[in-house]
């Protein structure tokens, strides 16, 4: 599941749209076993959906070829925010996750904290994915916060971002697998 998410964002970076799609629903077929073959495929189209919008607004906040960060902070950033409410329809996720995720996405690319919405939005749909609404359920003191392994996809983002992707393969494995864990319970 690793490598499919990788994959999916190497193929967007690339601008292989229909092959993000392919590796994105592979991975939402596994983490959201309830969703039939359409379905996975859908909520893997609307991240996609999100990707390809976001470089439209980066693409309208260009000037003499480099992104205008400042414009880029000020425009609307609602068709990202409505791919990301297709993938919660699909896949059951909070609706919270759509506008979170889309603040996250605004605030990496413009600066800003996007790790608290980021890893907000990520705790919502591990709840679907793992089937547990109570997730993170800490056991013991330190009962704030989003869990471990939102904090692991905000660690994946940054590697991604660094280009160290094996890094980010060995901090997404663990994520995958508490998920699949869940599963199988």
């Amino acid at each position: 599941m690793a490598d499919q998410l990788g994959q999916g964002f190497v193929n967007h970076d690339r601008r292989n749209r229909e092959d993000a799609i392919e590796a994105f629903a592979a991975v939402d077929a596994l983490q959201f076993p309830r969703l039939d073959e359409q379905e996975a495929y859908r909520a893997a189209k609307a991240r996609v959906e999100a990707l390809w919008a976001k470089d439209d607004l980066e693409d309208e906040c260009r000037v003499d070829g480099e992104v205008d960060y400042d414009h880029l902070a000020r425009v609307n950033w609602d068709p990202v925010k409505e791919a990301f409410e297709q993938r919660a329809s699909v896949t059951g996720v909070d609706s919270k996750y759509a506008e979170l995720t889309a603040e996250g996405w605004r605030r990496h690319k413009v600066g800003g904290d996007y790790w608290t919405p980021m890893m907000h939005a990520q705790m919502l749909e591990l709840r679907v994915a793992l089937q547990d609404p109570t997730y993170p359920d800490k056991p013991r003191e330190g009962q704030s916060g989003f869990g471990a392994e939102p904090a692991r996809w905000t660690l994946g983002v940054e590697l991604h971002d660094t280009r160290q992707y094996q890094q980010a393969h060995r901090v997404m494995t663990p994520y995958f697998q508490r998920i699949l864990d869940a599963h199988d319970e």
